[in-house]
């Protein structure tokens, strides 16, 4: 379903919209109606993050969310369900983002099993290196999941090769060095980025990392597959501690304008 969406996508001559919410933020039940709100609201794919007390690759307002989801209690079996309740509702791709610790140590066949059988499209592991990926890779493919690996501008050429070798489904582009938030501009260093990347492999290519606002997602989507956006539909639900309904409203108000952005090229070359 992951390859027939983005390849939906590409046939309507726009990059898909990718959305990512933490699991059990700012409830496991709300994080659940948060990721069903992007589905329903124009983001054609959503990942589901295991919220983990030192996530290396995510800015402070993803870590905030992780704080608040994991002193809520949240378990993988919470991130399990928020896939499975996502999915149901919508039919569209669902996958999980992760670092490897909590993987490993739950156990790779049963993480993978488990995911699977919640109907999740897929595992994007932004820490776990290609050269200990083997056993992932294996219990993934025997039940049908993605394997998302993230690639950064740091990344040489051959480096490249070699990531996007070991993946499917899609190739994650970190469009900046450092960590996850919103940024003013997303700049070239990102359309770089897909350029090299692409040159190693026939998988798409999302960008992720700094874009909040439709003006950006279009400019993402003139040269990227896919365009991520997480911290800024954090950052609506964390606007609204208090106020689960107000922050879902804006949740689906920023999912509908990003939406409009990606589609937006396609709409003027039609013209």
């Amino acid at each position: 379903m992951l390859d027939s969406v983005l390849a939906g996508a590409r046939a309507e001559n726009r990059a898909a919209l990718v959305g990512y919410l933490p699991a059990g933020f700012p409830t496991v039940d709300g994080g659940i109606e948060a990721c069903v709100a992007l589905l329903e609201s124009g983001c054609d794919i959503v990942e589901v993050g295991l919220p983990h007390s030192d996530p290396v690759l995510d800015g402070p307002v993803i870590q905030t969310a992780d704080d608040i989801a994991l002193r809520g209690g949240v378990r993988i079996a919470d991130v399990i369900r928020t896939v499975r309740e996502a999915h149901a509702a919508t039919g569209k791709p669902v996958l999980c983002m992760t670092y490897w610790n909590p993987v490993d140590r739950y156990g790779v066949e049963r993480f993978a099993a488990e995911l699977a059988a919640a109907g999740g499209a897929g595992c994007i592991l932004p820490d776990l290196p290609v050269e200990e990926s083997e056993g992932w890779r294996k219990a993934a493919e025997q039940h049908g999941l993605a394997t998302v690996f993230v690639v950064a501008p740091s990344s040489k050429d051959e480096r490249l090769a070699k990531i996007t070798a070991a993946g499917s489904g899609f190739v994650y582009a970190a469009s900046l060095m450092g960590v996850t938030g919103t940024r003013e501009s997303v700049g070239r260093e990102a359309q770089q980025l897909v350029e090299r990347t692409r040159a190693t492999t026939r998988l798409p290519v999302c960008v992720g990392l700094g874009v909040s606002n439709a003006v950006q997602a279009e400019e993402v989507a003139a040269f990227a597959d896919g365009v991520i956006v997480g911290s800024a539909f954090v950052k609506k639900l964390l606007a609204h501690p208090d106020d689960l309904g107000s922050g879902l409203a804006d949740v689906r108000t920023l999912a509908a304008e990003l939406a409009a952005g990606v589609r937006r090229r396609a709409a003027d070359q039609g013209r």
